[in-house]
């Protein structure tokens, strides 16, 4: 059964943690906290002196970590309970990066990124020639990616002096992404394209055609296909064969509804997306299928957020004008 509320802010981010509770990181400071496994009930808990900037699942799974304006990172949990694990202000504090494998978190202060253990305690810090737009820890955790200008750095997750691995290409790189099977690093650039490199030799690929700029990125299961935003349709570029996507063109799914897709979310299991359109509609694809499936219909503002449960059977979104929404499998249908 699918359940929605106005949260009166902009949604920066979605997740779901254990319990089925829905967390959303708002762009006043707060962050909401709606239902669970026995009820659909909502409360909020002021984080930020300002707006939430970045959020991402925290080590446990019971908690959601924010990175705010105020220069504060923060770890909070369903009961309002916060754990402060770094200040610096007049610093924002976006984005911020979360490896379950290595138990490691990663945040950008500006230039700087910060390593911090799951103590919270400071293991590592790496300076950049540029504000970090990107960051992304290798799946196993041992090495952590940072997009600036100019391109991206690889660094050892681990403490010590050390000498990025330099991946090149001129211009701004927003954000950033590293394949499930670690073979590849993706960034969105200010020019309305993606760049990538093959990790082991530095190979590099360009993905373009965009009418907008990339905001929103997502590996399907095993990596097989990169799902993105920017376009009218959903387009996902092929990573499978030993060249990638190069020489390759791709998949453009769903389409026809007028307007840009604005957030992507892959699926945990199967080769399905949802995507969220600039005008609050939001809709499933599947990779060897013509049609779309609507979840929710033109309304709420642009979506922001979209975020799958473990076992995939809800999904969260969120938009811009402060709606946020839970749907579960049983609410999906056909659009008419």
């Amino acid at each position: 059964m699918g359940t929605g509320r106005t949260v009166e802010a902009y949604v920066v981010g979605a997740a779901f943690l254990e319990g089925g509770i829905l967390a959303a990181a708002l762009g006043d400071g707060r962050i909401a906290f709606i239902g669970g496994e026995s009820t659909d009930a909502s409360h909020f808990v002021s984080v930020h002196k300002g707006p939430c900037l970045s959020s991402s699942i925290d080590l446990d799974g019971k908690r959601v970590l924010t990175g705010g304006d105020d220069g504060r990172l923060v770890s909070t949990d369903a009961d309002g309970e916060t754990f402060l694990i770094a200040e610096n202000p007049g610093r924002w504090v976006e984005p911020i990066a979360v490896s379950m494998a290595s138990g490691l978190r990663a945040a950008a202060f500006g230039k700087t990124v910060r390593l911090f253990a799951r103590d919270g305690s400071e293991v590592g810090t790496f300076d950049h020639p540029n504000t970090v737009g990107g960051l992304a820890f290798h799946p196993k955790g041992r090495r952590l990616a940072a997009a600036h200008y100019g391109g991206a750095s690889l660094w050892w997750a681990k403490a010590g002096s050390q000498k990025p691995k330099s991946l090149a290409w001129a211009g701004s790189h927003l954000s950033l992404t590293w394949s499930p099977d670690g073979k590849y690093i993706v960034t969105a650039t200010q020019e309305n394209d993606l760049h990538g490199w093959r990790v082991s030799d530095g190979a590099d690929m360009r993905m373009s055609g965009y009418p907008a700029k990339v905001r929103s990125m997502s590996w399907l299961p095993k990596g097989r296909h990169l799902a993105t935003s920017g376009a009218e349709p959903v387009v996902c570029w092929p990573f499978h064969g030993k060249g990638g996507p190069m020489g390759k063109a791709p998949l453009d799914l769903g389409g026809g509804l007028g307007g840009l897709v604005t957030v992507v979310a892959a699926h945990p299991k199967h080769d399905v997306v949802a995507a969220g359109y600039q005008d609050g509609t939001t809709i499933l694809v599947q990779i060897d299928r013509p049609h779309s499936v609507l979840v929710k219909r033109a309304g709420e503002g642009a979506v922001s957020a979209l975020a799958w449960s473990a076992d995939g059977q809800h999904l969260a979104l969120g938009t811009e004008s402060g709606y946020v929404g839970r749907i579960g499998l049983s609410d999906w249908r056909a659009p008419t």
